[in-house]
């Protein structure tokens, strides 16, 4: 009687998994669709007001499937873009940009457990030899997500020498990431390196004049389309080498620049705004 249930129950129980798998498939489709629909918007302060509702919803989604990979690194993106252009205050920066890169470690974790072990490895040669060897073109945009949320996560308190400690580790796998593809995220993969480069000076470990010319290749990408890097060559790479004539002639090009370029709208929007505020404040760091 009780092996003859069975079945049944089985059949009974098919269209409970079918509701799931579907459930699982709208929420992967809506972190995907809301990174899409945030990076062509052309308001900011509508994305600033809205987006945060998004995070609590990509945040509940994930408390009911916390190892669904694509949902947490979409809560990634969105949480770093969030931090990244809107935050002003530098502490809630700090958490959402932690927070941001949690996310992006167990997205990892959950896509892949060898490559989730390397975060408790102390040895850089065996991690730079596993990304080599590991890392392969189907990851690249989960790799590239892991490493610009590490990123982001290192800018927000950069003076941190446990976070700059984790340099070396995010330029392995930039580096891996522009080797796969360098034109990926519009060339801004380049544009990550060219700020880590800039983010010291030569005599601290720096190399200003790499990332300058790193910033370069990241805006030629796009044929200039995407802002990002000049605005980004201006604050880390001029300012850090003192020159005055390429910071303000940079973010010269930024603001006469057309922002509304498909998959590129918010982040040149929010590029133009941020080349704004530099302008501002040159007059009082040359």
């Amino acid at each position: 009687m009780h092996f003859r249930l069975r079945p049944l129950l089985l059949i009974l129980l098919l269209p409970f998994a079918g509701c799931a798998a579907l459930v699982q498939r709208a929420a992967d489709g809506l972190g995907a669709g809301l990174t899409q629909g945030v990076s062509n918007h052309d308001d900011i302060d509508t994305v600033a007001d809205g987006l945060p509702a998004y995070l609590l919803l990509l945040d509940g989604l994930i408390e009911g499937d916390p190892q669904n990979p694509a949902l947490l690194l979409s809560a990634a993106r969105l949480y770093g873009t969030y931090a990244g252009g809107f935050v002003a205050d530098a502490e809630r920066a700090k958490r959402l940009s932690d927070r941001s890169f949690d996310y992006a470690r167990r997205g990892i974790c959950a896509r892949d457990a060898a490559f989730c072990k390397q975060f408790d490895s102390n040895d850089f040669d065996a991690f730079n030899a596993f990304v080599a060897a590991h890392v392969g073109p189907k990851d690249v945009d989960a790799t590239y997500t892991l490493a610009s949320s590490w990123v982001g996560w290192l800018r927000a308190d950069s003076a941190d020498w446990n976070r700059v400690a984790d340099l070396p580790r995010i330029e392995t796998l930039l580096n891996r990431v522009h080797q796969l593809a360098p034109a990926h995220d519009h060339g801004n993969v380049l544009a990550y390196l060219g700020v880590l480069d800039c983010l010291r000076p030569q005599s601290l470990g720096g190399n200003p004049e790499r990332g300058q010319q790193r910033m370069q290749a990241a805006a030629a990408v796009d044929a200039g389309r995407n802002l990002l890097p000049k605005v980004l060559d201006a604050e880390y790479c001029q300012r850090l080498l003192f020159d005055q004539a390429a910071h303000d002639r940079l973010l010269a090009e930024v603001q006469a620049a057309d922002a509304n370029i498909r998959g590129l709208t918010l982040s040149n929007t929010i590029a133009k705004r941020r080349a704004a505020e530099l302008v501002v404040s040159g007059k009082d760091y040359f």
